[in-house]
């Protein structure tokens, strides 16, 4: 009898735009997942940045993947950031697959000439992959999921949760003004069974007197019918480029242990203990 591969469990970091700080809390799950003894690896299918990463193998990721990767102590490789779109001057992008250049396109020669096909493979395989190697992967997605126009052309927020079968957290900037709004907002443009998957809501960068955020936060858990699983304060002078700086990750998962709460997100994941402290 073929023994059953066990598949890592996942949790998503989506948000109600961009800048929100995605990228920073996903690296702050890694960490936090790495300290409590588990074997992490972060995931985003679809990249569109300047800034890269070059893994050990020579292949090239966004530099956000590369931070995870430090984030959870582990070399990055090209499955993590499977699909990279380097912009390369008058509405082009050099289009960089597992690490490897493929070709400069347009965005809609990017749609139109099969791509995204092949793109839409990749990033499964890539994803199924790091499943069967570890015990948890944090995936980050773009943007916002409530793009109406990329719906049917999604691959990197929920249509990646599906194929992760990953609980979503929704994270919304607070420190930009908008928060309440952004969050009914976009929850109201998902799809059912899209809604159905976010479980939890993050409020990030936020300053000032939390108690007078709480009356807001009890309307926002009852309109949407999704708890707020954390308050994230502000974090300044945050140095995260440097791989080589373990002190600043242990940092930010402090700063966001205190302020999350872990013990749900772990049972929303279908995981029974709040860590297992290897050390």
């Amino acid at each position: 009898m073929t023994k059953q591969t066990v598949k890592a469990a996942t949790i998503m970091l989506q948000g109600t735009a961009s800048d929100v700080g995605k990228s920073v809390m996903t690296a702050a799950l890694c960490r936090i997942f790495k300290q409590d003894g588990y074997r992490t690896a972060p995931f985003k299918s679809q990249n569109m940045s300047i800034h890269t990463y070059k893994t050990k193998d020579g292949g090239e990721i966004g530099a956000s993947q590369g931070m995870q990767a430090a984030a959870c102590g582990i070399e990055a490789d090209a499955d993590m950031n499977p699909i990279l779109l380097k912009p390369c001057g008058e509405m082009r992008s050099q289009v960089i697959l597992r690490g490897r250049p493929l070709a400069d396109l347009d965005a809609r020669a990017y749609y139109r000439e099969g791509f995204l096909d092949e793109a839409q493979i990749a990033a499964r395989q890539s994803l199924d992959r790091l499943r069967e190697q570890y015990e948890i992967v944090v995936i980050e997605g773009a943007g916002s999921p409530a793009e109406i126009n990329l719906r049917d052309r999604d691959i990197v927020n929920m249509r990646v949760a599906e194929w992760a079968e990953a609980p979503v957290l929704l994270a919304a900037d607070i420190d930009r003004g908008g928060m309440f709004a952004s969050v009914v907002g976009t929850l109201e443009l998902l799809e059912a069974h899209e809604r159905a998957r976010v479980k939890g809501i993050i409020v990030n960068k936020f300053r000032g007197d939390v108690s007078l955020l709480l009356p807001g936060i009890r309307w926002l858990e009852e309109r949407a019918g999704i708890p707020v699983v954390g308050i994230v304060p502000y974090l300044p002078d945050l140095r995260l480029a440097d791989e080589d700086s373990p002190a600043e990750f242990d940092r930010l998962a402090d700063h966001v242990r205190q302020a999350v709460d872990m013990s749900r997100i772990y049972t929303i994941m279908g995981l029974n203990q709040e860590g297992r402290n290897k050390g």
